[in-house]
């Protein structure tokens, strides 16, 4: 039963933050880090407890039921959902505090946490869709949070794009159900055995590649994600680092290897359309961070590019691929959550937003906070041998030993997005230690954030730079995890 309260208490605990209409922060506080806490701890439990085990919430006939069942990939998602949202609620308890409806933002907060850890448990394609939807409705107030018309159309956008992507998604589930041997996940596919990939199935496959794929923001269905970048930052984080956007890629995860299979798709005309989506994804994505001096619309962008490069790896429909896939799915949350937290930092402290405004910061301004992006944001690059770089040898690797023409196109991609992060990331690293001019330093109250924000921020590049020292016996174990 770990895995069913992992997903309920917090939901729960949520639900009831909402309708107690809390107005003591001590007391909310307190809560909010106990259910985090609690929450965590229930599901790293479960995926040492639990691992294999199967648990049938609702049946609906003999064949089809609500059911959680945790193998390699949903552990993997779950730990890093875990570890990160305890972080991201440190942060939040402190950033929150100038943003005001706080008792309904971490109500929200917490319900999303439960939804989030539902996908990672979910053990067949009917639950990842229930919960997957579902994490569209506890994101949506987090999203329009500030109830101005920017928040508010930032909302409309999330819920058009997340609707789209939720109908195209159910066209393929329909398909897969009545088209299945079993209606469990199971890596190499569920479809009937023998089945040849016939136009049908391969357009229904697009189908729902391009409707999960909405939340993982595959153009053209990603200016949802920049309109987001409104909300505060810790939902922005979320957003773009662990919940929302690594729910996407995990459904994309679970349709290609676990319910359609890739050796029926591998080398078909749904490949090729699934590789070259990503691909222009990447390079559009890179080339526009680039050219944005906002700097979480940069990051925004930049995340955009990112979620495409573990697209990329999905669509190689090769084991090569989807390790390292799930690898880069992994470094990327670490590095990129911590960078957004880094430009919460400095807006919270200093009301800034353009990277042409942070000049200087680095040297006695918030020297802590540009130290915690420079970490992270080397990483992100792939500078060797920080974390970004094995992932993406990874993915090159496995594009180039796919035999597949689109694979080359693939790697391509990932080089040239390379060379371009390397020049939006270091740009702020520049303006941050190098200014081209005298700069004016801030008051003294202007500084580095206290201890609530600052923690995470340590926490989260001491655990970017240990990942990347550990990167083979974690890239083994990984392999293990998905093997089995």
């Amino acid at each position: 039963m770990l895995m069913c309260l992992a997903v309920l208490f917090p939901m729960a605990a949520g639900a009831l933050l909402l309708a107690s209409r809390c107005e003591s922060r001590a007391a909310r506080e307190r809560v909010v880090l106990a259910v985090s806490a609690g929450t965590a701890l229930l599901a790293l439990l479960a995926v040492f407890l639990d691992a294999g085990r199967r648990l049938v919430l609702v049946r609906f006939s003999e064949e089809l039921s609500l059911a959680f069942c945790l193998d390699g990939l949903g552990e993997i998602f779950a730990v890093m959902v875990s570890v990160l949202w305890v972080l991201a609620s440190v942060y939040a308890l402190e950033y929150m505090k100038h943003e005001g409806h706080e008792t309904r933002f971490f109500g929200f907060f917490l319900m999303s946490f439960g939804v989030t850890l539902g996908i990672a448990f979910a053990g067949n394609i009917i639950t990842l869709y229930l919960f997957y939807e579902l994490l569209t409705l506890a994101t949506l107030p987090l999203v329009m949070h500030a109830m101005d018309n920017r928040a508010r159309y930032a909302g409309k956008q999330y819920i058009i794009y997340s609707m789209t992507g939720a109908g195209l998604g159910f066209i393929s589930m329909i398909y897969l159900i009545t088209n299945c041997q079993n209606y469990e996940f199971a890596f190499g596919g569920m479809l009937t055995p023998g089945m040849p990939p016939e136009a049908l199935l391969q357009l229904m496959f697009l189908f729902g590649f391009f409707g999960f794929g909405v939340k993982a923001a595959i153009f053209p269905f990603h200016s949802w994600l920049l309109s987001a970048a409104v909300a505060p930052t810790p939902v922005t984080a979320l957003l773009h680092a662990v919940a929302v956007v690594k729910a996407g890629v995990f459904a994309v995860f679970r349709l290609t290897y676990y319910c359609y299979g890739n050796q029926v798709l591998f080398g078909t005309w749904a490949q090729t359309v699934a590789v070259c989506a990503a691909a222009f994804t990447v390079v559009m994505a890179s080339f526009m961070a680039l050219r944005n001096p906002h700097l979480k619309r940069r990051l925004a962008y930049s995340t955009v590019a990112n979620l495409s490069y573990i697209l990329i790896g999905a669509a190689l429909m090769t084991p090569a691929g989807l390790a390292a896939a799930v690898l880069h799915m992994l470094f990327h949350a670490v590095n990129k959550i911590t960078l957004f937290f880094c430009a919460g930092a400095v807006y919270y402290r200093t009301g800034r937003e353009y990277v042409y405004e942070t000049e200087g910061f680095g040297r006695g301004v918030m020297p802590v906070t540009m130290f915690c992006f420079t970490v992270t944001g080397l990483g992100l690059m792939g500078v060797p041998p920080l974390t970004a770089f094995i992932s993406k040898w990874r993915l090159g690797t496995a594009a180039a030993d796919s035999g597949l023409a689109v694979g080359w196109l693939g790697a391509g991609a990932l080089v040239l997005a390379a060379l371009l992060a390397a020049l939006y990331i270091l740009t702020v690293v520049f303006h941050a230690y190098f200014p081209g001019r005298d700069v004016e330093l801030l008051a003294e109250g202007d500084r580095d954030p206290n201890w609530m924000m600052k923690g995470p921020l340590l926490a989260l590049t001491a655990i970017a730079v240990a990942v990347s020292a550990l990167a083979g016996p974690l890239q083994t174990l990984l392999a293990a995890l998905l093997a089995g």
